[in-house]
């Protein structure tokens, strides 16, 4: 039976990192049951790269993902990107035994100019094909901006409809954000994907004060800023749907991932999604 294999978004973790280094945070991933990361906003230092390395073998964890931006997402920003530092990327994706690398979003130069985007979507072709070549695959992860409409077409459809190597690594919090049914639009990705972010939607408690109900403007404020990002399986998303959809469509890791965990220690979201994700019968995907 064809199955695909549950890991950790690792931006969720970079306090982590920070706190107690790469090889102690892969080794708490591993206690928990996972056994794959994508890696993201940790710095890939001689010591990190060094650190996960060593961790992926100890551990037996699949370094199934890292991430690079195209270029800075603002002009002058920090860290490493495809444009000024390929070859450097390039040989962390070998020392890690990784072939998959992703873009986490659009540069925050080019968002609402259709132009620029699909400029850079092209830029972002070409530097697929050149990851290609030492192979390296390349995807771009979608947040909710993407769907916003052009000329009644999702900007995410024309980027998919004008490239053939580019990947998606499409997240399902993000897609129900922007109104549209995950399960779904996965479908329409199909050969496109290969990795998936789970992360679920949750609508909070509404915390109303008498301070509140004598100011509508902050009661509609909290009224309609209820959405949160929620552990697998504390959510509204049928999470089981979402998961045979993608790895119908060609999806071979499913990424746990938790934009905000709300005060609650990171490891403790991860393993309440892994224990969900057991129950609902994914126990032989970790």
């Amino acid at each position: 039976m064809k199955k695909g294999k549950i890991g950790v978004q690792m931006m969720m973790l970079k306090g982590k990192v920070e706190e107690i280094g790469a090889y102690e945070t892969m080794k708490k991933i591993s206690e928990i049951g996972y056994r794959a990361v994508e890696v993201s906003q940790i710095p890939m230092t001689s010591e990190n790269v060094g650190e996960l390395k060593r961790a992926s073998k100890d551990f037996d964890i699949k370094i199934a993902a890292l991430t690079a931006p195209l270029e800075p997402m603002l002009p002058g920003a920090p860290g490493e990107t495809l444009v000024d530092n390929f070859d450097k990327i390039v040989r962390d994706c070998k020392e890690l035994d990784c072939n998959y690398l992703r873009i986490g979003m659009l540069p925050l130069t080019v968002i609402g100019d259709k132009e620029k985007i699909m400029d850079f979507i092209s830029r972002a072709e070409v530097m697929a094909n050149r990851l290609a070549e030492h192979g390296i695959e390349l995807y771009y992860h979608t947040h909710h901006i993407e769907f916003q409409r052009y000329d009644g077409e999702y900007l995410l459809d024309l980027i998919k409809n004008n490239t053939t190597r580019l990947g998606f690594e499409l997240d399902v919090h993000w897609i129900q954000r922007a109104g549209v049914n995950p399960v779904e639009f996965i479908k329409k990705y199909k050969d496109r994907i290969s990795l998936l972010h789970l992360k679920d939607y949750r609508i909070g408690s509404l915390d109303v004060t008498d301070e509140d109900l004598t100011d509508m403007g902050k009661f509609f404020e909290k009224f309609t800023n209820l959405i949160e990002f929620a552990e697998v399986g504390e959510g509204n998303l049928d999470m089981t749907a979402i998961i045979e959809a993608g790895l119908e469509s060609g999806a071979q890791y499913f990424l746990v991932e938790q934009d905000d965990t709300y005060g609650m220690d990171p490891f403790d979201c991860l393993e309440l999604s892994a224990n969900n994700l057991r129950k609902l019968g994914y126990a032989d995907w970790f």
